[in-house]
This record gives structure tokens, C-alpha cells and sequence, in this order.
């Protein structure tokens, strides 16, 4: 990893644990309580996800700082092991465990202490128990190879410094078979890296998102089919939340 990654990485992990301190220090004192304070005129955060926001807890509701509702796009079944990376505070990986039934599993991945704990006080508050939280990164999964039926995130990939790598990951730890479904944002193709970088930072999601044919590009090398890149709303010129999707080959 050069030194330009290791700064941008540990740039988006503090940024990420001083949102985890604040959620948890307005949860103790009472404040803030309307979900919406997290987002960004309804473009980010908890106010993306409608009434699903009645099945969590208010702080993993608060603590979210994605671009979309991954969960209700991935058409989760009864039984199935989900991964989520970049889990952060819990709240998309207590809506899989819901949707999974107690015979699925929902495991999350974050790199972030503070947002490990958060989520699992969280679910400890839902009183949900098939959920793993996993300290790591979405670069080295913790887990083994062909071990998850569906792989979800939420405006964490675009974070990554090394995206191939991400994909990778994914491919590798699908079943075969296994669902690709996120919520992340994309870019035009006409936008240059360049072109990001001027419109918002990277740890903002917006200076490190890949364009709509890099990141279609990006799971077929990692040897993923049917990708499907849906824009969903603008958050900046040219830059859009969008619902990825993809699936492994059946073998």
C-alpha cells in the first residue's frame, strides 16, 4: 500500500469512528433523535430506508451514512448467510437477519473498533442473535471461500483504495451462484478521476467512486456475470447513487 492509500484509508476510518463516538454520545444523552440529522437532504444516511427504519435501533439507524437501502434490493431468502461490507453501525445486517430467518446468518465486516461496538450493542438492543461482527477489511475478508449466499454494502466500496482487490473478495467468498447487491456511488463515464476529486472528497464517497463502466469492468474481471448498474439520485454533477448488482457463475 502506498503512502498516498495509507493516509486516504486512515483518513475514512477516523472520519468513520468520530460518526460511531457521536451516534453513541447522542443515544446516552438523548439527543438527536430524529434520524433524519444523519443524512444530507435525504441524498445520504437513515432517511433512505422508509419504514425498515421500525425494525432497528434508533442509533443503528442514526449511525448510517449510506446512499441507499441495499437490503431491499438484494432479495434476501429464508436461510441465507449475508455478508455485509463495511457494516458500520449494524443497520443492514439486522435487516438481513430479519429477512434470513433464524436459520440464515448475517456477518458484517468493518475496519473501524468504534463502529464494531456500536453495531454490536445495537444488536444486542434488537435482541437479534444470527449476526457476526467481524473486525477486518473488505479488501481480506475474514471468512472462507464460497461461505455466503449474497454479498451486500452501502456506500463503502467507492472507499476503498484498492476496489480489484474488493472484488476479488467477493468473487471468492460467494457460493456458486452467490448475489452481488449494493448500494454505492458511481459516476458517469464522461467524469475523469479528475473530475470526481473536484467534486467532493474521498473519505465524502465522492473523489474515490468508480464510473459506471469501470465498476461493470471491475466484477467481470473478478469473474462475475449479469452486472446491472442502476442510478437511482444525483449527489453531485455527474455522480450518483446507484444499485449494483452481479452474480457468480453456477459451476
Amino acid at each position: 500500500m502506498t503512502q498516498d492509500s495509507t493516509a486516504l484509508r486512515e483518513e475514512v476510518r477516523e472520519k468513520y469512528a468520530t460518526a460511531a463516538l457521536a451516534v453513541s454520545e447522542r443515544s446516552e444523552d438523548g439527543g438527536c433523535c430524529d434520524a433524519s440529522c444523519c443524512s444530507e437532504e435525504s441524498r445520504f444516511g437513515s432517511a433512505l430506508y422508509g419504514a425498515d427504519l421500525d425494525e432497528v435501533p434508533d442509533a443503528a439507524a442514526l449511525a448510517s451514512l449510506g446512499c441507499g437501502n441495499p437490503t431491499a434490493v438484494a432479495e434476501l431468502r429464508e436461510g441465507e448467510a449475508v455478508l455485509d461490507l463495511g457494516s458500520g453501525g449494524g443497520i443492514d445486517v439486522l435487516l438481513s437477519a430479519k429477512r434470513v430467518g433464524p436459520t440464515g446468518v448475517a456477518y458484517g465486516v468493518d475496519m473501524t473498533d468504534e463502529m464494531l461496538a456500536l453495531a454490536r450493542r445495537n444488536a444486542a438492543e434488537a435482541g437479534v442473535a444470527n449476526v457476526h461482527f467481524l473486525k477486518g477489511d473488505i479488501e481480506d475478508v475474514p471468512l472462507p471461500a464460497e461461505s455466503v449466499d449474497v454479498v451486500i454494502s452501502n456506500c463503502v466500496i467507492n472507499l476503498s483504495v484498492d476496489k480489484p482487490k474488493v472484488f476479488g473478495e467477493v468473487a471468492r467468498v460467494l457460493k456458486p451462484g452467490g448475489r452481488f447487491g449494493v448500494s454505492d456511488i458511481v459516476a458517469e463515464d464522461r467524469l475523469s478521476p479528475a473530475d470526481r476529486a473536484e467534486r467532493g472528497s474521498y473519505a465524502g464517497c465522492i473523489a474515490g467512486a468508480l464510473s459506471a463502466s469501470e465498476y461493470e469492468q471491475g466484477l467481470r474481471g473478478a469473474g462475475l456475470e449479469d452486472v446491472s448498474i442502476v442510478f437511482t439520485h444525483e449527489v453531485a454533477d455527474g455522480l450518483h447513487a446507484a444499485i449494483v448488482k452481479a452474480r457468480k457463475p453456477v459451476e
